[in-house]
């Protein structure tokens, strides 16, 4: 749901609001609430992020998170994975995770919802990709394919059972097939 508002909000403004639930992110001057994420999108979501943190985390590779806000480039975002590595965390004072996450992912991840615009999606991917994220994925439940976005070559489709869907260098311990991921949806 697009809002526009009376008087157009700054991303500063925009950051000062209350959160909604679901999310709504800034972009381009505009408030776009997300979709309510249902079934297919929540059990791709969750075993996605535990699938990689599980891999990656232990090892201080990377982290992954869900619905995180991100803002960057002039925009606010909440994609449904994103993974940073280790030493770009943001972290406080205290050397915790910081609640602020004011730069790109390292990888982002889009689960597509039935009711949800796929142009906003890659749209979102696009704009990740030009501000320093190394890759991003689009998932389709519904098609049953994932669209992997590069920053330095086309797009590539992977709907085979067997592909092995490629991720960022950083992230080449974490191994996962197409059949595996939608595997989660069966289970």
């Amino acid at each position: 749901m697009v809002q526009t508002p009376t008087k157009p909000l700054t991303l500063d403004e925009f950051l000062k609001l209350p959160e909604t639930k679901p999310a709504s992110e800034f972009i381009d001057g505009q408030i776009i609430q997300k979709p309510i994420p249902q079934g297919k999108h929540s059990t791709v979501q969750l075993d996605l992020g535990s699938a990689i943190n599980l891999v990656l985390k232990p090892q201080h590779i990377a982290r992954a998170y869900t619905e995180l806000r991100c803002t960057f480039g002039g925009r606010s975002i909440v994609p449904d994975v994103t993974v940073f590595t280790w030493e770009r965390i943001p972290r406080d004072t205290s050397g915790q995770v910081s609640n602020t996450f004011a730069l790109a992912p390292d990888w982002t991840i889009e689960i597509l919802s039935p009711d949800q615009s796929q142009t906003q999606v890659v749209r979102n991917i696009l704009h990740c990709l030009a501000h320093g994220t190394q890759m991003g994925w689009l998932i389709d439940p519904e098609e049953r394919l994932i669209f992997v976005y590069f920053a330095d070559r086309p797009i590539a489709i992977f709907e085979t059972v067997d592909d092995r869907i490629p991720v960022p260098t950083f992230a080449e311990p974490f191994v996962l097939t197409v059949g595996q991921l939608f595997s989660w949806l069966e289970e």
